[in-house]
């Protein structure tokens, strides 16, 4: 009778030794840069009620539409959460973070999930780190996000990027923006994809988003929201671009850069870099004044940022960017005999208290095997254990690099190691 085996849900993959420590030490970089921006970590479950995501993220759009995971239990109606905002949003109000007093700087990393159709850089199960500065509505805010983002890029040294920066107003400019857009591609419905033609009569802002080759042309002539700003949304876009070239942040303008949520408002931006093909966005946020207030809270302004970890890597590879390299332990015990096996059990305790790195044979296997397995795992050093080292309190010391050899004591293991 055949075995059963298992593999992993399509669009979900297992992260690995080998792969682990490149995620590590980018978590460890973010976080790094979090402190430095003065950010505290916020940790929200993976599962939250259907209706915060529906009213989060919007009916309309494709999450909600059709790549959410949701399940029932009873009454209640759950989601694996497919992003972060409305999570982070929905935390603020209910545990009235507000109350804390001044801005909220808060950031997170961890998984995400989206029943859509898995290609390179976008899985089922994905990862994202991002932040969201809540309770100011000054331009300095949405410029502090926008650094915060693009410097977490810089220190991995991923320089190829474009940051892409419009204005998508207040209501009153997006109210005149969407009647002007209805208006402009009315006359062409029958040029549009059907996905844009969908979009036309419920949001029309949302076919700037079509990447659909037919809807291209007609978009390149669409009217531009930036020639819609009402006067206060115009002075805060042009303070965010002042403030921007006083951080020597460059940017280039793009008009179809929209939000097509009604509680987006003002500043839209995103990280773009050709290294990672076509799909080329490697992140990207913008202002949501109007989001606390849809899911419970009172008025209360915001600017965030969201970035893919998967894109990142593929950035890093493709640039040869290693973040970190594996190591292996610093004493490696091979030991013959169940008594020396005891020992060195034993013994590892004392030297991992003062922070040494190590590991040990657990199958009993022959000093030749040891040996091989100590250079697999790139020990520093191998210390050689047997009944006569036992009797004598004499070890062999083997450094694996230099390839010398040291007689030492018991107590002299980790001074020498450590020297």
């Amino acid at each position: 009778m055949s075995k059963t085996t298992f593999t992993t849900h399509h669009g979900m993959t297992d992260l690995l030794p080998g792969d682990i420590e490149q995620w590590q030490a980018l978590e460890s970089l973010i976080h790094e840069t979090a402190r430095r921006y003065h950010f505290q970590e916020i940790r929200t479950p993976v599962m939250e009620q259907t209706e915060l995501i529906a009213r989060g993220v919007g009916q309309l759009t494709d999450i909600v539409s059709k790549e959410m995971f949701t399940f029932d239990r009873g009454e209640d109606h759950y989601v694996l959460r497919p992003e972060g905002t409305a999570p982070v949003a929905r935390a603020y109000v209910q545990n009235h973070l507000a109350q804390r007093g001044g801005t909220q700087r808060l950031y997170y990393i961890g998984p995400f999930f989206r029943a859509e159709r898995p290609q390179k850089g976008r899985q089922r199960q994905f990862h994202q780190f991002g932040a969201e500065l809540i309770g100011s509505s000054s331009a300095i805010a949405d410029v502090e996000i926008i650094a915060f983002m693009t410097a977490i890029y810089r220190q991995i040294g991923i320089k190829n990027t474009t940051l892409k920066l419009n204005s998508v107003g207040d209501p009153a400019t997006r109210d005149a923006y969407r009647k002007a857009l209805h208006d402009y591609f009315r006359p062409l419905a029958d040029k549009l994809s059907e996905i844009s033609l969908n979009r036309l009569d419920v949001n029309p802002m949302r076919i700037l988003d079509s990447k659909e080759d037919q809807d291209q042309p007609l978009k390149a002539a669409a009217p531009r929201i930036t020639d819609y700003l009402s006067e206060k949304s115009r002075e805060h876009f042009d303070a965010v671009k002042e403030l921007l070239d006083r951080l020597d942040i460059p940017y280039e303008m793009d008009p179809f850069l929209v939000r097509g949520l009604d509680y987006y408002t003002e500043t839209a931006f995103e990280l773009v870099s050709p290294d990672i093909g076509s799909q080329d966005a490697l992140g990207g946020g913008g202002r949501y004044d109007l989001l606390i207030e849809e899911v419970g809270g009172p008025p209360t302004p915001a600017v965030g940022f969201a970035c893919g970890i998967e894109r990142l890597m593929i950035a890093c590879e493709a640039l040869g960017i290693t973040l970190a390299h594996p190591s292996g332990p610093d004493i490696y015990f091979v030991t013959r005999g169940e008594e020396a096996a005891r020992w060195a059990l034993e013994k590892m305790p004392e030297l991992r208290n003062s922070g040494l790195v190590c590991t040990m044979d657990y199958a009993g296997r022959s000093l030749k095997a040891q040996m091989k397995d100590a250079n697999r795992q790139q020990a520093r050093f191998a210390v050689i254990i047997g009944e006569q080292e036992l009797q004598e309190n004499l070890f062999t010391l083997r450094d694996m690099v230099k390839s010398e050899e040291y007689q030492v004591t018991s107590d002299d293991i980790a001074g020498r190691v450590l020297s």
